[in-house]
This record gives structure tokens, C-alpha cells and sequence, in this order.
């Protein structure tokens, strides 16, 4: 790829992330600050892209914005090594685990309300909206 510079415009479009979502991305450091032309029109290098698909693809993974920068920051230093990198994917693994487990008892007492409700009950005796209203007082 050559170094021609590119407007925000331009890289929205190219990698397919809003313009004020790469604004955003600029204020948090997540972007290098782009030169600026003399009427203030910001200009990027194609590098910036290559950053916006990192961020993507570490967002389409689960990675929060800030777990991004420490990714990006591990990627950009000469003292970091692969098990960094690998220690906080590690880490998102064992977050996406516990996530998992809490959807999955959130599903089976679900579930188990769906499967007390024979669905032709008037809504007063609605086996679900009971166990939603939990001890009246």
C-alpha cells in the first residue's frame, strides 16, 4: 500500500466503522491523531485502517475498548512478548466461561417458569409474573 493519506470519510467507509465511532476511538488513543489539513479536515494514513480492522476484529472476539488499548499497547511495545498477548485472551476466555454459566442458569430457571405455565390460565394466575413478583408483603 502506498502512504497516501485519507479522509475520515474515506477510512469509514473502507473499513466499515462510523465516523464518529473513529472520533471516539482518537479521543480514548485508540487512533493515532491524524495530521489536519490547513481547513482542519483530518487526514490518515493507511495504517489507520489496519488499526481500525485490530480494533474490530478484538471487539468482534469481546475485547472492551479497554482491553483493546492493552492489546495495542502490547502490540506496539519491544518488552511485551506472545504470552502477554496470549495471558489476556486467557483472561477474556475465562470471562466468556463465567458469562456462559450465568446465561445458562438464567435459561434453565426460565425454563423451569415456561414449563409451570400451561398457557391458558388467566394472567392473575400466571405461574411466571407470580415468580417475577417473588413474597408479596
Amino acid at each position: 500500500m502506498s502512504q497516501q493519506k485519507l479522509t475520515i470519510g474515506k477510512i469509514s467507509k473502507i473499513s466499515n466503522t462510523g465516523i464518529e465511532t473513529i472520533r471516539n476511538y482518537e479521543r480514548l488513543g485508540l487512533l493515532p491523531k491524524p495530521e489536519r489539513t490547513a481547513s482542519g479536515y483530518r487526514l490518515y494514513s493507511e495504517i489507520a485502517i489496519q488499526r481500525l480492522h485490530f480494533i474490530n476484529q478484538s471487539k468482534s472476539l469481546g475485547f472492551s475498548l479497554t482491553e483493546i488499548g492493552e492489546l495495542l499497547s502490547l502490540s506496539l511495545s519491544s518488552n511485551a512478548s506472545c504470552g502477554d498477548a496470549r495471558d489476556l485472551a486467557q483472561i477474556k476466555i475465562d470471562d466468556i466461561d463465567q458469562r456462559i454459566s450465568k446465561l445458562s442458569k438464567m435459561k434453565k430457571a426460565l425454563e423451569t417458569l415456561v414449563s409451570q405455565c400451561n398457557g391458558s390460565s388467566p394472567i392473575t394466575e400466571c405461574p411466571i409474573l407470580t415468580a417475577l413478583e417473588g413474597e408479596k408483603s
